[in-house]
């Protein structure tokens, strides 16, 4: 019984994580993408699609880096580069 209530939980998060992951990436593909890359500019609906499951499942990330401002990606720093 309490496996099954962890478990429950467990889904209910993953949920909210998605939910919240959904609306933010519809509002970040069509309206922030631009400001932050600026090789997505003038870019079509069909990229705007591609990038928005990338964008559901790693929102904090974009989030962060939208309220930052922070326009390019940081520059690798390791011996490949």
């Amino acid at each position: 019984m309490r496996f099954e209530i962890l478990v429950q939980e467990f889904v209910y998060a993953f949920m909210a994580y998605a939910g919240f992951g959904l609306v933010f990436a519809l509002a970040f593909v069509f309206s922030g993408v631009q400001r932050l890359d600026s090789e997505a500019q003038g870019s079509g609906v069909g990229f705007r699609l591609l990038i928005l499951p990338g964008v559901a499942a790693f929102w904090p990330m974009f989030l962060r880096r939208w309220v930052r401002g922070i326009t390019e990606p940081p520059a690798e720093k390791n011996p490949h580069r």
